[in-house]
């Protein structure tokens, strides 16, 4: 690995990279409570033909934390000023949970950055009503994150909680390697990933939920190829929430993998190579 910075809007942002320089890139965006080190059992079958450029989001990770917030529409426009930065015209998408979500955003904007988008476990912005109000219960654990100052207090001195949320996750709790959960727990509880980790749940349900109630979203258009790689088991975003975006995109499929939870690049990293080569060379 190597490692880097990059400045983004006055904002500081570490980034690991592996692979070859000279290859094409791909942009990893990982989820909450997670960072860069979630793309480990990934990278490796990936690392010969890409350049991979695992960004740690504002606030996570090595990162400092953004003074303009965590609104979607911000952390979209941040992968493209990394882009930006990198010099970097257009790349495939990688992206898994919230990472995923300003993905979907980032490529109905900016179409013309993005090549290929592998979005893992997260549905897209135009789910039915119908299945919205069925699956709401999944994120009845958000109601500790998203009220400031109580998000961050919980991230912070509650460290039991994150690893509750990491173990849930998976369909199989093996899948967790010695010391990952306590990487990402350890990691969630720095003062300005407590921040970040409250500040995203905050601005989905001062804004995005409203906005899906108003179909806002159904202004936007999704051109650039897409998967949506879904774990059968997902206890946060299963399945049964993804049918809906069909008439917003041009070309996104479903994938399900089978007995898998919410964390495919860690349950299923080999299934996750695999697609991202087929859908990367496409």
């Amino acid at each position: 690995m190597r490692h880097h910075h990059v400045t983004v809007g006055g904002v500081r942002l570490h980034y690991a990279e592996a692979g070859d320089p000279d290859a094409p890139p791909v942009l990893l965006v990982h989820g909450f409570p997670q960072h860069w080190y979630t793309w480990r059992h990934v990278l490796p079958g990936l690392a010969g033909e890409y350049r991979l450029i695992c960004l740690d989001m504002p606030g996570f990770g090595w990162s400092q934390e953004s003074p303009g917030g965590y609104g979607t529409e911000r952390r979209a426009a941040d992968l493209v000023a990394v882009l930006d930065a990198l010099g970097l015209e257009r790349v495939r998408l990688l992206a898994h949970d919230w990472g995923a979500w300003a993905g979907f955003f980032a490529c109905a904007r900016w179409p013309e950055r993005f090549s290929h988008f592998l979005a893992l476990s997260m549905v897209h912005p135009w789910p039915t009503r119908r299945n919205t109000l069925r699956h709401a219960w999944r994120f009845w654990y958000t109601v500790l994150l998203e009220w400031p100052p109580l998000g961050r207090r919980v991230l912070r001195h509650w460290p039991a909680f994150t690893r509750y949320l990491l173990r849930r996750g998976v369909a199989d709790r093996a899948a967790w390697r010695a010391g990952e959960i306590e990487e990402f727990s350890t990691a969630a509880r720095r003062p300005h990933s407590a921040r970040a980790g409250e500040g995203i749940h905050r601005a989905f349900v001062a804004h995005d939920i409203a906005a899906l109630r108003r179909k806002e979203f159904h202004s936007l258009r999704l051109t650039v190829p897409t998967v949506i790689l879904a774990g059968e088991r997902d206890v946060v975003v299963p399945p049964g929430l993804l049918p809906g975006g069909e008439p917003f995109s041009d070309a996104q499929t479903v994938e399900v993998l089978s007995g898998c939870g919410h964390c495919p690049q860690h349950e299923r990293p080999e299934r996750v190579v695999a697609a991202a080569r087929r859908l990367f060379a496409s």
